[in-house]
This record gives C-alpha cells, structure tokens and sequence, in this order.
C-alpha cells in the first residue's frame, strides 16, 4: 500500500465512522422527541408521564452534546495525525531529550494528556450543567477537579512502567516483541483487577460493610444457593458525586466483593436488591466475564501482532502525516487510529453483550421471582431517567442492555415460565 491510498482509506473509514455516530445521534433525538408525549402501554401503570418526559429532555440533552463531542474527536484526530501535531510535538521534544526510550515515553504522555485536557469542558458541562440541571449532579468543583488529578496521577504510577516495558520490547526483543508484550498486558490486567477492590477503588470512594442485618443475611442465603463466594458485601458512597444508582462485582479470585451504592439501596425493596444481584450472579454463572477476558485477551494478541506488521511500513506513518518512523510514534498512531476502524464493529459486539444480559436475567428469574426483577428494573429506569422508546437502530448500535420494553418482556414471559 502506498501513503497515498492508506491516507484516503483513513479519510473514507473516518468519515463513514463520523456520519454513522452523527446520524445514529439525530435518529435517536428524533425518535425520542416523537414519543416524549406518551408512556409506552407496557410502562404506564408504573412510570407517570412526568418522569418520562423527564427522561426524555434528559436523554436529548445528552445526545446534543454527544454531537459535539463526536465532531471534537474527528477534529482532534485529524489535527494529530494529517494536520501534523503529533510530527511537530515529536521534533519538538527531539531537540530536549537524547534518550530514545524517555523521549517517547513523554511523547505518549503528553499527547495523552493535551487530548484530555482539550476534552474536559465536556466532562464539566455533563456534570454542572446536564446532570445538575436533571438533579442527578452530587459533585462539587472541587471533587471533580481533585477527582481527575488523582486519575491523571493513578496514570501515570500505573500506566508509565507498563509503557516503558512495551517501547523497551519494541526497541530490544526484535520481531517477537509483540509476544512478550502481549503476556505482560494480560499479567498487567490480571494485577489490575486483583488489586482494584482494596487499593485503587478506596482512593475515590468509601466502602463500608453491609450494615443491614436481614439484607445481609437474605444475600448471603442467594450466595450460598447460586455457589458464589465473596470477600464481602459493601456498601459504596456513590451518592457523595450522583444520585443514580447502581451494583456491581469487582476483584479476582479471592479479592472478589461485591458492591452496593448507597443510592440503589435507597432505591429499591430487599427483594428487589437480591433480585439485582441474582442478575450480576447470573454473570458469573455463566461465565460471562471470564468469557470477555478471554475474548479481550485474544483480540489483543491480533492488534498486537497487527501493530508489529505496520510497524515496519513507511506508509503506515507517511500516510498519517509523520515522516520519522519510531516505535513510540507507532504505538500512539495505532491506539489512536484504531477506533475509527473498530467502531464499525460495535453493532456485534453490543449484540453479544445483550445476549450476556438476557441469560443473566433469566438465571435471576430462576433464583427470585421474575416480577422483583421487573419492579427492580422499572425503579431504575425511572430514578435514573432511561429513555423507554430508544431509535431501534441507534439501540442495536450502542445498547449493551436490551432496550426497557423488550427487556421487561423476556421477563415476563421467564416469570409465567417458572
């Protein structure tokens, strides 16, 4: 391949991604605004047309600035890589630091950091403007700028010997270097999730155990009926930054624990929490997460492998606009250009994760009642203002969680099933 063709293949998959993002955005706006005046039949004994139009302005709002944010990263984007940025911010650092392996450490860093920096108006807009005008919005100015310095730092104490390793392999253990650094990105990850629950996730939140002495024992009775075994039961201050409400399970091995907000629980019945946790139990059961591991890690060893390949070609630089090779220049352009190309994937892959939460909510139907999980649900939709009437095909794109209507159907009929 030339640099002439790769640099017009980029442009035509990059403004096909752009327009489908674009265009999924105004269906979905369209759609909802056509339904905002009525609840669906399914929802109307349960949801007041108040709390759906609430959800539906709140949903509009989130797509408008999901259209900016959509037109920011192809700008970004594009100015890195065809409009020269990352060309000029490498010969710029060239000419202060001499060592190969530090000089593109920084050069990674950097263009990292500017592109969050550039990002974070719309972080703040998100939180002082969408979600406190909607009243979801917990969070002080000083929480969220002291919230991002401490991921900003987690980053780097984490993120810079990982980085280090990978350019120190690229540079030194020749054509296999992608093998090698393949194992230690799964050993990194593995690590990651084994020391989440007690070192990273306590420097954002609190977590206190379940206080609750019937809930408690009514989850631990689940637990032993489904053979899930924890390292504990907490209880997360998520109401200190949102209102929304939510649980999940966090750890590996013997570090796995599960967790409340402190929001959910104020949310929701007893039985409706075991039944939310049923769901997350259904998960596990069948091996949902361990699947996506595995999936994960074998599609990195591809990209990995991919990226050695490019590596070695002038035009996967010259035809992104960098006329001096390098093995930092190539691992930044790859993670950077890859998106654009995966996107067009999204659709299977949120396929598949619905098809993880359909068997998670029948494994919860088998262990609860169906209809705990059904008010559990309709609770969450409401409180946290989900849209009941998304675009279909913006759905079928994005949705990780099957659309209400269809979700609260399957649910029915597992319950008239059991």
């Amino acid at each position: 391949m030339t640099p002439t063709h790769w640099t017009a293949l980029f442009c035509i998959v990059l403004s096909l991604n752009l327009l489908t993002r674009l265009l999924l955005a105004f269906r979905q706006m369209r759609h909802i605004r056509q339904h905002r005046q009525a609840v669906p039949a399914s929802f109307s004994e349960s949801i007041p047309l108040e709390a759906h139009q609430k959800a539906a302005d709140y949903n509009l709002a989130k797509n408008r600035l999901s259209l900016v944010q959509i037109l920011l990263d192809g700008a970004i984007l594009l100015a890195l890589t065809l409009g020269g940025g990352l060309e000029l911010l490498q010969q710029a650092l060239h000419g202060f630091i001499p060592y190969d392996l530090l000089r593109g450490g920084l050069f990674i860093v950097l263009t990292l950091s500017l592109i969050s920096l550039i990002e974070l108006p719309l972080a703040w807009y998100q939180t002082f403007n969408i979600e406190a005008r909607f009243g979801f919005n917990q969070m002080t100015p000083g929480l969220f700028i002291a919230d991002h310095i401490k991921q900003w730092l987690l980053g780097l104490a984490l993120g810079l010997p990982l980085l280090y390793v990978v350019l120190w392999f690229m540079q030194t253990a020749g054509d296999v270097w992608w093998l090698y650094t393949w194992a230690v990105w799964v050993g990194f990850n593995l690590l990651i999730m084994a020391v989440f629950p007690t070192f990273i996730a306590p420097l954002f939140n609190k977590f206190l155990p379940l206080e609750d002495a019937a809930l408690r024992q009514r989850i631990e009775a689940l637990l032993q009926r489904c053979g899930f075994h924890s390292n504990g039961v907490f209880v997360m201050d998520g109401s200190r930054r949102s209102s929304h409400g939510n649980a999940y399970f966090t750890g590996l091995g013997t570090s796995k624990r599960i967790v409340f907000f402190d929001t959910l629980l104020k949310q929701l019945s007893p039985q409706e929490i075991e039944a939310v946790l049923a769901h997350e139990l259904g998960h596990f059961k069948h091996h949902h997460i361990r699947k996506r591991m595995l999936l994960m890690f074998s599609l990195s060893l591809v990209l990995l492998w991919l990226l050695s390949q490019l590596q070695q070609t002038d035009w996967f630089y010259q035809g992104l606009g960098v006329s001096q090779p390098g093995t930092a220049m190539a691992l930044l352009l790859f993670f950077l250009v890859l998106p654009v190309f995966t996107f067009l994937l999204h659709p299977f892959t949120s396929l598949h994760s619905r098809l993880h939460e359909y068997q998670a909510d029948a494994y919860a139907a088998s262990q609860t009642p169906a209809s705990d999980l059904i008010s559990a649900l309709i609770k969450l939709y409401r409180d946290n203002a989900a849209t009941l009437t998304p675009d279909p095909w913006y759905s079928r794109y994005y949705d990780s969680h099957p659309p209400a209507p269809l979700r609260i159907a399957h649910l029915q009929v597992q319950g008239h099933n059991s």
